[in-house]
């Protein structure tokens, strides 16, 4: 079992410190290759809840599965976010926006931190910009629409964190041979884009545990 991630003490203080010091040009040379064209963007949402094994407080980040019908990252593990509207005045208005929309949150509630810089999301021609929010009193969400969304839940950071739950995703497509991090959380496995961010997010604010990134497994797309 996993012990709590130590930042639970001033958990929102240490996280907004860090964030401050994330060096932009981490997640600027994802940028290299293929660009996105549409506009949209995630909520990357910390919180200090309870963890349901131990009771004890925990940092989390909340996560939500995609329903398997949709045409594009169907199955996937996402943040919540998506593609921006017109009346949306940035990035951090699109992201709480579709939070709400797929799990209910109440963005009053949502402190955002940092937006950082747009990433490209190629097979989906989206430009994704991360938001960094920290919600201050977390309470259970729940899937607005099965049709898009089956699963929110707050995942422990020190569970993403531990070693024995990363692993390198291999992806065969066409041909082609694709590589990247991933996470098992309770056989619930976080690849792709998500888990990207997840991994550079976690080297720049200095929280990586060395693990073994020649374990491979295969994932089906």
């Amino acid at each position: 079992m996993t012990e709590p991630h130590p930042l639970v003490t001033d958990s929102r203080g240490q996280l907004a410190r860090l964030v401050e010091r994330i060096d932009p040009a981490v997640f600027r040379e994802l940028r290299a290759g293929d660009h996105g064209e549409r506009p949209a963007a995630v909520l990357v949402l910390f919180s200090e809840a309870r963890a349901q094994a131990s009771g004890s407080a925990e940092l989390c980040v909340l996560l939500q599965v995609r329903a398997a019908t949709l045409r594009q990252h169907a199955g996937q593990v996402s943040f919540p976010g998506g593609r921006a509207e017109p009346g949306d005045a940035d990035a951090a208005q699109t992201a709480l926006r579709e939070a709400a929309e797929e799990t209910g949150l109440d963005p009053s509630g949502v402190d955002v931190l940092a937006t950082l810089p747009p990433v490209p999301l190629a097979v989906s021609d989206h430009l994704v910009t991360p938001v960094i929010g920290w919600w201050e009193h977390p309470i259970v969400l729940s899937a607005i629409d099965p049709a898009e969304t089956t699963l929110v839940w707050q995942v422990p950071v020190a569970q993403l964190l531990d070693p024995a739950s990363r692993f390198t995703a291999v992806i065969e497509r066409r041909g082609s041979r694709y590589s990247g991090p991933a996470f098992d959380v309770d056989g619930v496995v976080v690849w792709g884009f998500t888990a990207i961010l997840l991994d550079r997010l976690f080297d720049a604010l200095g929280w990586t545990q060395p693990w073994d990134v020649t374990r491979e497994r295969l994932i089906e797309s």
